[in-house]
């Protein structure tokens, strides 16, 4: 981290904690969206984002966007502190994936694994984007967290992103029975297009001889490109995640051949999601994926899948990178997480439990 990241979080973090009605006068008025007020601490959080020097990423060439995006995770996540990380390389079908693996408790058994892939939309984003979110996973689960650093557009389009979760998930699910302190039970996750990865890993592997994931965890997930829903006029900007910020993520995943109603790339297309695993879907609300998300969540539920929703009306695209600002995004990020541990099987739930 540099000077001028530690300096700027140390001041944003001081604000996080500062009383609500000092943090209302660096928020401004209060702003209400769709039956929705967003949180004081989000808005104050919005306007000091919007103070950091800097262009909006997809005006930059891509690799300053992604150390934009890096830092800006950096700044705002939460650093939780836990037994071991470990870099490893993943066999996969066109290439060593590389990965991080994350043990709250390496000495005891682990009840399970998260196959965690981050956000960025199939463009941005890294394994140092999403450390926070994969340390706080570990940390408040128990479980072992596999994060995945899939190929990104644009000189990956479509598919490859995509190959490498699959890969990803299949390499953990085939090995996880030769590790002796960790049980087979998994679990993918994962935020914005990572959530997206998530979801289609599981319609890929439903058929597998060795079977899919046990349960997915979808945070704000994109599962529809083909068309913006209503939510994209509520927010197309000032919320973090803007339309032109998914038009250009959009453009460079497809690139010249993808189609966006292809099930792979949009799984609210899936003609059928009878037989995938329970489901979890958080969706912030002031978010333009926010009806998109709330629509496969209906689509799982309606297939028959166990589908529980979270819809933090308060908060903005993301807020699972932003633990490291006030209490409402680690409130928000924990609730999901304990659905994790909700699913396990009755042994080893009590056994994470003690």
């Amino acid at each position: 981290m540099s000077v001028q990241e530690s300096l700027t979080r140390g001041v944003i973090h001081a604000l996080g904690s500062a009383p609500e009605r000092f943090q209302r006068l660096l928020a401004g008025r209060p702003i209400e969206i769709d039956g929705q007020r967003l949180t004081t601490e989000v808005q104050m959080a919005l306007r000091l984002l919007g103070a950091l020097p800097g262009a909006s990423f997809e005006d930059l060439p891509l690799d300053r966007a992604r150390a934009q995006i890096d830092s800006e995770a950096r700044i705002f996540g939460a650093r939780i502190e836990v037994a071991s990380v470990e870099d490893i390389l993943i066999p996969g079908s066109e290439r060593e994936i590389p990965a991080r693996v994350y043990r709250a408790h390496p000495d005891r058994p682990c009840a399970g694994t998260v196959v965690y892939f981050h956000g960025g939309g199939w463009v941005v984003g890294s394994l140092e984007s999403g450390d926070s979110v994969c340390r706080f996973i570990a940390a408040r689960s128990g479980l072992r967290v596999i994060a995945v650093d899939y190929r990104l557009a644009p000189e990956a389009p479509f598919p490859a992103g995509l190959t490498d979760a699959v890969d990803a998930f299949r390499w953990v699910r085939d090995v996880v029975p030769d590790a002796e302190d960790v049980e087979p039970w998994i679990a993918v996750a994962g935020d914005s297009a990572g959530g997206n990865l998530a979801a289609v890993t599981c319609l890929e592997t439903r058929s597998d001889p060795s079977g899919g994931p046990d349960y997915q965890l979808l945070f704000f997930p994109v599962t529809d490109l083909a068309r913006k829903h209503r939510s994209y006029e509520l927010f197309a900007e000032g919320y973090f995640l803007t339309e032109k910020q998914m038009d250009w993520y959009r453009g460079h995943y497809l690139g010249a051949h993808g189609d966006a109603e292809d099930p792979r790339v949009s799984p609210l297309y899936a003609h059928e999601l009878s037989g995938l695993p329970p489901a979890h879907v958080a969706v912030s609300g002031f978010d333009v994926l926010r009806d998109e998300g709330l629509a496969y969540a209906d689509r799982l539920e309606a297939a028959g899948v166990p589908t529980t929703r979270q819809l933090e009306a308060g908060h903005i695209h993301a807020f699972v990178n932003a633990t490291g600002v006030g209490k409402t995004s680690g409130i928000a990020l924990a609730r999901a997480v304990d659905t994790l541990v909700a699913a396990l099987p009755d042994p080893a739930r009590a056994a994470v439990s003690d």
